[in-house]
């Protein structure tokens, strides 16, 4: 196994000073693609956008929760994408068409579906926390670039809230109510976030999943954030189907039909009440936080050693041992945590 990269990604500053910060939307996202192996198979990319989330959230903790959050969904993602894997070649490559062609057994069309809503979000929303945290006035540069934007409204809206908690807390002569008051806005402001990854990006999607698929993953949808530990596990674990039978029953049994993750409605009211209360605890602990990141980088860093290559054009004589393998993507390990 490689040396583990620790600084292999370097600061954001760093990243972005190498062209120069880009002034458009487009620009932006070009730069996030470009924090990305080209090319590599559904199983690489999910590795690389589950340890870029971490990076991120380990760069910010006490700003950036949606990163968090986003980091432990995306590392679960890898679960739901097993079926593509019975047609992975003996590289790790995975033939995705070939896959798709099985959807009629595995529901693989739906699993394909999934894929493209992980790598959806992050394209449309990675960049902005990018061009916040690169900037000495994160949201004069967002505010310029997101206002003619329509689409990211929500998103402006959820960064001016985190910007407003994290300039108290940067106030060393801030109480200790205003602080708490803070945090809550940054809260607030990264639950907009998430209501607009939800709704926005999640719900086109999850509205063209098979019924049979939907209820397979309203069955299966769980959430926890790789703590060990049996009376942690049950802390920090809450189920889609557990919660709604239990302290969601009343709305449940006046719902029709029975509730599905699929649904927006019953989706949020999960999320809010249940997901997000979870990591809030669970983020209030520097340790067992620092530790979850910890892993999904590790796991992300072990699995690129043995990283995937794309099919190439058949030649005559052109055996596997001349096909020029691909170096394994950069991961780091995560940084100190700066909370306040």
């Amino acid at each position: 196994m490689p040396a583990e990269p620790r600084d292999s990604w370097g600061m954001p500053y760093e990243l972005v000073r190498r062209d120069g910060a880009p002034d458009t939307v487009a620009g932006w996202k070009a730069v996030t693609d470009g924090l990305l192996t080209s090319q590599c198979c559904a199983f690489h990319r999910n590795l690389e956008i589950s340890s870029r989330y971490a990076w991120l959230y380990t760069l910010q903790p006490a700003c950036f929760k949606w990163a968090g959050m986003a980091a432990i969904a995306s590392h679960h993602v890898r679960l739901a994408l097993f079926p593509l894997r019975l047609d992975a070649d003996r590289t790790g490559y995975v033939d995705i068409p070939r896959s798709l062609a099985r959807r009629r057994l595995l529901l693989t069309q739906d699993v394909n579906t999934i894929r493209e809503t992980n790598n959806g979000i992050f394209d449309d929303i990675f960049w902005v926390h990018l061009a916040y945290a690169t900037a000495d006035d994160g949201m004069a540069r967002l505010r310029t670039l997101l206002r003619p934007e329509h689409h990211y409204a929500p998103v402006l809206a959820g960064f001016e809230t985190i910007d407003r908690g994290r300039r108290i807390l940067e106030d060393e002569t801030a109480s200790a109510d205003a602080r708490r008051s803070a945090a809550d806005l940054i809260w607030d402001g990264n639950i907009q976030l998430l209501e607009h990854e939800q709704r926005t990006l999640v719900q086109p999607h999850f509205d063209n999943l098979s019924c049979a698929f939907a209820r397979l993953v309203s069955l299966g949808a769980a959430t926890s954030f790789e703590v060990h530990g049996l009376r942690r596990e049950v802390v920090y674990f809450t189920s889609f189907y557990l919660y709604s039978v239990t302290r969601a029953i009343p709305h449940a049994l006046r719902a029709q039909p029975w509730p599905r993750i699929t649904r927006y409605d019953d989706r949020w009211h999960w999320l809010v009440t249940s997901v997000v209360p979870r990591f809030r605890r669970f983020d209030a602990d520097p340790r067992l936080s620092d530790t979850s990141m910890q892993r999904i980088l590790t796991t992300a860093h072990a699995l690129a050693s043995t990283p995937c290559v794309p099919p190439q054009t058949e030649t005559p004589h052109r055996t596997p041992r001349t096909q020029a393998p691909r170096r394994p993507f950069g991961l780091p390990l995560p940084r100190q945590s700066r909370r306040r």
